[in-house]
């Protein structure tokens, strides 16, 4: 079945639905497109293109598999950072636990490419989706479900939805970060308020405790460390209060793409409870990382001898007017560019096949369909140029583009990336 699923993406036809790609390959699948090795600055495709590094995406691949089997931490990468299924199932055959999630859309994109295990790192009070996740749980006895919980409110609308389920919704009470932070619980004693109400409900089941340290406020390694110790112990508490009895597994998940460090520090500290603990990292922006967030606060800067993460994303635009000394602009914008965290960064110009650094080259502004840049007297820029942006936050760069070429060094395109947002 997920053979069968991810082998209908190469059957999709490449047409006008996909920005980038070459025209004259309109009429052939995207398994045939690939199978051509196309060279992406040389056999037509279009700017603006997205394109992934496919060695920088191996390396960050066997970045994470590593450092969580270093550190005795399940992994299970939030996908809704690429809402990508082939790059899902690239993780797992990585030694992945799950995928994380969002909400219930990504949901039923992961179930539709086979992903066995789920762990939704949010509240869920939607009914219909609640039938669907106990219809997806009846129908297949191996498909394992876990979500947060934070309020009596939503556990009784929970329980309400899924009256007649024949197997409980796990759940996990989250804590929240802090004051002011986003979901959550904001005390210990809220905490055991909510999971006495999951307990008396009929179509849950408590299994452990969860939340995000990314959203601690002024976050520091001290803040952050503390913030966890206080998850730790949250676990411990419900476990002497008897809160996990008959569980096989204890879950106690973290983790995003800023602290991952302090999760492995931490979680290291847990003590021996009365089943074992599932230590649940879920970073997930590490599969392409990034030129910007990410590449500023991934926690290889602070440990460098854990190894490292490189910028997977190049956005290759054109220069197609140069008004002044100044200033130029190229043909990406908004639609194409992340840039709700920070703008894209020129990388390199590329000029009849030869590349080099995008000295004195700065974006200042994206309009719709257009990079504004600026340009000292270093700058050597034509219209006609190609400029390689690279580009900050994952999430929102993999949502403007449905299929996304993976490229080797030298541009062969040796794969489509299709994303589901």
């Amino acid at each position: 079945m997920v053979l069968d699923a991810l082998a209908r993406l190469a059957e999709e036809r490449v047409g006008h639905r996909f920005k980038g790609l070459p025209p004259d390959a309109a009429d052939l699948t995207v398994g045939e497109l690939a199978a051509q090795r196309r060279n992406l600055f040389t056999d037509g495709f279009t700017t603006p293109v997205l394109a992934l590094s496919a060695e920088r995406l191996e390396h960050n691949l066997a970045a994470l598999e590593t450092y969580a089997e270093r550190h005795g931490l399940a992994f299970a990468p939030h996908g809704k950072t690429s809402m990508a299924p082939q790059l899902f199932h690239r993780q797992i055959e990585r030694g992945a636990w799950g995928i994380t999630l969002a909400v219930p859309h990504q949901v039923r994109v992961a179930r539709e490419f086979g992903i066995e295990r789920v762990f939704l790192a949010n509240e869920l009070v939607d009914a219909a989706a609640l039938r669907w996740i106990a219809a997806e749980q009846d129908a297949d006895p191996a498909f394992r479900f876990v979500c947060y919980v934070d309020s009596v409110r939503g556990v009784e609308l929970m329980d309400a939805a899924l009256a007649g389920a024949s197997r409980p919704v796990d759940v996990v009470v989250e804590l929240a970060a802090g004051e002011g932070a986003r979901t959550g619980v904001r005390t210990e004693a809220g905490c055991a308020v909510v999971a006495d109400a999951v307990a008396a409900a009929r179509a849950l089941r408590l299994v452990g405790v969860a939340g995000y340290e990314g959203e601690v406020p002024r976050a520091d390694p001290e803040r952050v460390r503390a913030w966890l110790r206080r998850l730790v112990a949250l676990a411990v508490d419900f476990d002497k209060a008897g809160r996990f009895a008959g569980l096989d597994e204890i879950v106690v998940s973290a983790g995003g793409s800023a602290w991952f460090d302090a999760v492995a520090d931490v979680f290291a500290e847990v003590p021996e409870l009365s089943a074992p603990v599932l230590k649940l990292l879920r970073s997930g922006a590490y599969v392409s990382h990034d030129d910007g967030h990410y590449e500023r606060l991934t926690p290889f800067n602070r440990v460098p001898g854990e190894g490292g993460l490189e910028p997977a994303f190049r956005l290759w635009t054109q220069v197609v007017s140069r008004p002044s000394a100044e200033q130029a602009f190229t043909n990406a914008g908004k639609r194409d560019a992340a840039y709700d965290l920070d703008l894209p960064v020129a990388r390199v110009v590329r000029r009849e096949g030869v590349e080099r650094p995008a000295t004195g080259i700065e974006v200042t502004g994206l309009s719709d369909q257009h990079a504004w840049l600026r340009t000292s007297s270093e700058a050597d820029l034509e219209v006609g140029d190609w400029v390689g942006f690279g580009l900050s936050h994952p999430c929102t760069s993999f949502d403007k583009w449905a299929l996304i070429p993976v490229a080797e060094a030298d541009g062969t395109v040796v794969d489509y990336i299709r994303t589901f947002f």
